[in-house]
């Protein structure tokens, strides 16, 4: 056209959304992506045909090449971090029963309903009784949201207008500028603080208790560990004091386990006076976000039909997953902390020749992984890595799938011992994308 410059003519013939969103593809995506997803897809292409990045008539083959494969944002990431429990990774990743308990409640369930008589049940019967079952010791069980959601309703019941008697020593922090203090406090209860940041003695909580005690506090410093001149007092003999002891073990591990000897359990705190112990269920437990409660059958139902237990209460897939999680079979966190060393060398010397084979440099190295979570911070599990050049780790972040390693020393490093051996061919060809990409 004359007197109009050829780039405008040609952005004239991009198409309109309308005619975009008629194509076949993106018509079948609406379906299962919804209207805006796929229209904002659109409307991306239709932006870079009028910079003039892409012709007019490949909009519509753009926007069908660049559709999500799913509604939600969040993606599916491969950790070869060497942190179990990665809190920005999710925290424990769900077992294959949990999942598919999860399928099975997405739609309408028996959540609150029995349907031998027709009537109202009381909300996730199945997942408290697989929560008492694994924890015998307990009277009554509960669960909410998460774990420091289960320790606020404790503090809100027990305590709210009285003291919670706690070591200095165990006012933590956990985690994103989150403090124990902070969140007791908002509670309403008041803090009698005891002893110093490394020595607490027996003498102090007997000094503290009276008549506005709502019950003596012991958390579990799960993220550090104070070595030296220190003293805490034991749960057996805090139960003495004559007050309700209430244990924050943490970390959700239900019973002793070997593998982590420093790590406090349910069971034990129950069998040594805990009148309650809450705990989170995505960590050690290795199920769904949510918050534990165990204890006597009196303090548990205190806070059971306390009007804040309704605000904390969780949903029926979060039952569900938590069900699966405790009777179903071994979880994925357990069988990343047990992974025997030798097929982690294995299987990263098969990786590393692989990917040889494709011409790109990798090294199989002995590392260290953690627990994570907040966890075990002094157990380190010994475990193999692929070290590859540290210009891979931006490329296999943002590919498929998204591969998270860590670089450390100069090295990006591809930890093993979360990886499900299943996932190691699919890290290779991410690898080998990865590098092609940057090439």
């Amino acid at each position: 056209m004359e007197g109009v410059p050829a780039g405008r003519h040609e952005r004239r013939g991009i198409p309109r959304t309308d005619i975009v969103l008629a194509d076949s593809r993106l018509a079948t995506a609406v379906a299962t992506l919804g209207r805006a997803v796929v229209k904002d897809v659109v409307v991306v292409a239709q932006e870079r045909a009028r910079r003039g990045e892409i012709p007019p008539d490949s909009v519509a083959d753009v926007a069908a090449a660049s559709l999500p494969h799913r509604a939600t944002t969040l993606r599916a990431v491969v950790n070869a971090t060497g942190v179990v429990l990665h809190t920005n990774l999710g925290r424990a990743p769900l077992s294959a029963a949990a999942v598919d308990a999860l399928q099975a409640a997405a739609g309408p369930a028996d959540v609150e309903f029995d349907l031998a008589t027709g009537r109202r049940a009381r909300r996730g019967r199945g997942t408290l009784a697989a929560l008492a079952a694994a924890v015998p010791a307990a009277e009554a069980v509960h669960v909410v949201n998460n774990g420091a959601a289960a320790l606020v309703l404790a503090a809100t019941a027990l305590a709210a207008g009285r003291e919670v008697v706690v070591s200095r020593g165990e006012l933590i922090e956990i985690g994103d500028g989150f403090r124990l203090p902070d969140l007791l406090q908002s509670t309403g209860a008041r803090l009698r603080e005891v002893g110093t940041t490394n020595r607490t003695a027996l003498p102090d909580y007997q000094a503290a208790i009276g008549p506005d005690t709502g019950f003596v506090l012991k958390v579990h410093p799960s993220n550090f560990v104070v070595r030296g001149f220190t003293s805490t007092v034991a749960t057996r003999d805090l139960a003495g004091l004559g007050v309700p002891v209430v244990v924050d073990i943490g970390a959700g591990l239900l019973a002793h386990e070997p593998l982590l000897p420093d790590e406090p359990d349910a069971a034990t705190a129950l069998a040594d006076g805990a009148a309650l112990v809450v705990a989170s269920g995505d960590k050690l437990l290795g199920g769904p976000q949510a918050g534990l409660i165990l204890g006597r059958a009196g303090v548990v139902e205190r806070l059971r039909r306390h009007p804040l237990a309704r605000a904390l209460r969780v949903d029926k897939l979060t039952l569900a997953a938590l069900e699966a999680t405790l009777r179903g079979p071994e979880s994925p966190t357990w069988q990343a902390l047990r992974r025997d060393v030798r097929e982690l060398r294995a299987r990263a010397q098969r990786l590393r020749d692989s990917l040889g084979e494709q011409g790109i440099t990798a090294e199989a190295v002995e590392t260290a992984s953690v627990v994570g979570g907040g966890g075990a911070p002094e157990v380190d599990l010994p475990s193999w890595a692929v070290a590859l050049d540290p210009a891979l780790a931006g490329p296999l972040r943002s590919g498929e799938p998204s591969v998270v390693g860590r670089v450390e020393h100069g090295r990006l490093l591809l930890d093993l011992r979360c990886v499900p051996p299943d996932q190691d061919d699919p890290v290779r060809a991410a690898v080998v994308s990865a590098a092609f990409r940057r090439a």
